[in-house]
């Protein structure tokens, strides 16, 4: 009788273990610089011109087993677009481009996750320059594990287009310059 209550016991305990480590909460380490928000549109069609966001916070909830749990949230703060020029990066803060003074913040919502290995396709809702639409980040999990810190992490990269004009951004860079590329990385870690 003791052996088996003994095994019920340890079997409880590893499901219940088990369920703790499917589904995590996660905070993006934006401190550690483990996280990164960057853009890219073509300059004339000639070059590409790059950029990033340096200040913005969000959490995500991952789970392995059951990809249709994930959730994710992310809240950029507009006015920290840096493209290593200062004129531009006034420019783009105008109310030609993000428009900051009125949209202070960009947003993204999750409204469903698909994943296939480690290949996922998030789609929500992005708020920016006061326009909301779904758009669909193509994401891939990079890795999870142990860090040195006693914690644990999960890494993702995924990427997405935009239409300018479908934030109502009107201002015409020419017909190569309709389009920025957004690319996300990040690092989580679990609460």
């Amino acid at each position: 009788m003791l052996k088996k209550t003994l095994a019920a016991v340890a079997l409880g305990c590893a499901l219940f273990g088990a369920g703790q480590a499917m589904a995590a909460d996660y905070q993006i380490d934006k401190e550690g610089q483990h996280a990164f928000i960057e853009f890219r549109i073509k300059h004339l069609g000639y070059s590409w011109l790059y950029g990033r966001f340096d200040d913005f916070d969000g959490a995500f909830t991952f789970d392995e087993k059951n990809p249709a749990a994930d959730k994710v949230k992310v809240t950029i703060k507009t006015d920290s677009v840096n493209t290593n020029h200062a004129e531009r990066d006034k420019h783009l803060r105008s109310a030609e481009f993000l428009n900051v003074a009125k949209n202070p913040t960009a947003t993204f919502e999750s409204t469903a996750v698909k994943a296939d290995g480690k290949q996922a396709e998030i789609i929500g809702n992005l708020s920016l320059n006061g326009v909301t639409r779904p758009v669909t980040i193509k994401a891939e999990l990079v890795g999870q594990g142990d860090d040195p810190w006693g914690g644990y992490r999960a890494g993702f990269v995924g990427s997405t287009t935009l239409k300018l004009k479908d934030f109502n951004i009107q201002t015409d860079l020419g017909p190569a310059s309709q389009d920025v590329e957004l690319t996300l990385s990040v690092e989580g870690v679990r609460q």
